[in-house]
């Protein structure tokens, strides 16, 4: 049987590089099953018979990857924000995790974050959910209903956490492998080991999270590092035997190319290159650093140096979900960072953040960059705001005006996994 044949035509722009913008004005990209054949500036005569949709004027760009969130934190967005990172988990987060132990509370929650994803063109995650098995299937349930692809994990903790939001080290492990069971033959959402960070995991229970990675090569690993100077203090309290944070899930055998480790605000020479040298994937999450004063990642030294960079939301330390507004963060972030390098850093630019936000992401789930034949087809279109427009823009003025001023119904439509999962006409 022959596979569905789509085009779709508009102002193609991409960032196959960091530092470039490639635009391909008033063209089509046309799929088979929802894989990528190939763009073009006429529609060939064999896909002449496509199910063919013709946007204009309007930008087709990648939808955005978000590497770093946690479902559970949606409804404290913007709340506990004058906190630093360890009175905010004790006063707000573990409390709103803790409300997830009710089925029903869970699915009302995680299908409204589901379909504000999609909304907001983010096709690609790697989220927490809480500690509870229930509620991580239902998350799986309602990302895998609207459209969102990724991973998804139960959350670890069985210390330092707070009265109703914690669990024995026989109970973690029970159910983490249970969780995999469950879910290890979905087709969009696939589950990863999520120990929150170190110091809500004993090192028993590490052990047994490093047996099971071992057990299942496939299973990617997600946690947290360096993110906090009084977080990294405490790691070191609890690891004396380590030099650095990054070590304690090393030794466990949680530290590979399959690992995303978020934040790395305060991650130094010797961090970074063991990030690189093991391929783990860093998540830069700008509003989430400012929020809750951690500080200002180094991004642009991790990206002279080969480590692999990403971004994430981190909802709700990041209080903006949209990830237009997290890559202009970053780019801010960066401004700052260089001043505080006394301008010896450079920041990072638009088609930079662009990269970060869609390629980068995209690179974790074994995707080449932009639109490259091969790919699943992840993309949104994008239509201008009203503003008064100072000059005919180009498309690349209008991709960083977007950035900046990201307006409310710009995204017109949305495909993921090949497949159209929204439109702003219903």
């Amino acid at each position: 049987m022959n596979e569905r044949l789509e085009a779709i035509k508009g102002n193609i722009i991409y960032a196959e590089t960091p530092g470039e913008l490639t635009v391909m004005p008033d063209s089509w990209i046309v799929t088979e099953g929802g894989i990528i054949r190939g763009i073009f500036g006429e529609l060939p005569e064999r896909y002449a018979a496509a199910e063919a949709t013709d946007y204009g004027d309007m930008i087709i760009t990648p939808s955005f990857t978000d590497l770093h969130l946690h479902a559970p934190q949606y409804p404290m967005l913007g709340l506990g924000m004058d906190l630093e990172l360890l009175g905010w988990l004790n006063k707000y987060a573990f409390p709103t995790e803790a409300m997830f132990s009710d089925a029903g509370y869970a699915r009302r929650v995680y299908s409204k974050l589901a379909h504000a994803l999609i909304e907001r063109g983010t096709t690609r995650v790697c989220i927490f959910s809480s500690l509870h098995r229930e509620a991580t299937n239902i998350l799986m349930d309602e990302l895998e209903k609207a459209g969102v692809t990724g991973y998804a994990g139960k959350v670890n903790m069985d210390r330092n956490g707070s009265e109703e939001l914690i669990e024995t080290t026989e109970e973690s492990v029970a159910e983490t492998r249970l969780f995999i069971e469950e879910n290890k033959d979905r087709k969009l959402i696939k589950p990863i080991l999520t120990p929150r960070f170190t110091p809500s995991c004993t090192n028993e229970l590490m052990e047994e999270l490093g047996k099971i990675a071992a057990e299942y090569p496939d299973i990617p690993v997600q946690s947290h590092l360096s993110e906090n100077t009084d977080e990294m203090k405490w790691v070191k309290e609890l690891h004396p035997d380590c030099q650095q944070y990054w070590e304690t899930y090393a030794k466990y055998g949680l530290w590979t190319s399959r690992t995303v480790m978020a934040h790395c605000v305060w991650s130094d020479a010797r961090e970074r290159q063991a990030m690189r040298d093991a391929g783990v994937t860093a998540v830069h999450c700008a509003d989430s650093n400012q929020n809750i004063c951690s500080g200002v990642a180094p991004v642009r030294a991790m990206l002279n140096e080969g480590v692999k960079v990403a971004l994430g939301s981190d909802i709700a330390g990041g209080d903006h979900l949209h990830m237009f507004d997290v890559v202009a963060a970053s780019i801010r972030a960066s401004k700052a960072r260089r001043v505080l390098d006394n301008w010896e850093t450079d920041f990072l630019t638009v088609p930079e953040g662009w990269y970060l936000a869609t390629s980068a992401g995209a690179a974790y789930f074994a995707e080449q960059p932009g639109f490259a034949p091969g790919n699943h087809l992840h993309a949104l279109v994008l239509a201008d705001d009203d503003l008064p427009q100072p000059h005919p823009m180009t498309p690349q003025e209008r991709l960083e005006r977007a950035v900046y001023l990201r307006q409310g119904g710009a995204i017109r439509a949305v495909w993921s996994e090949g497949r159209k999962v929204f439109s702003a006409e219903g």
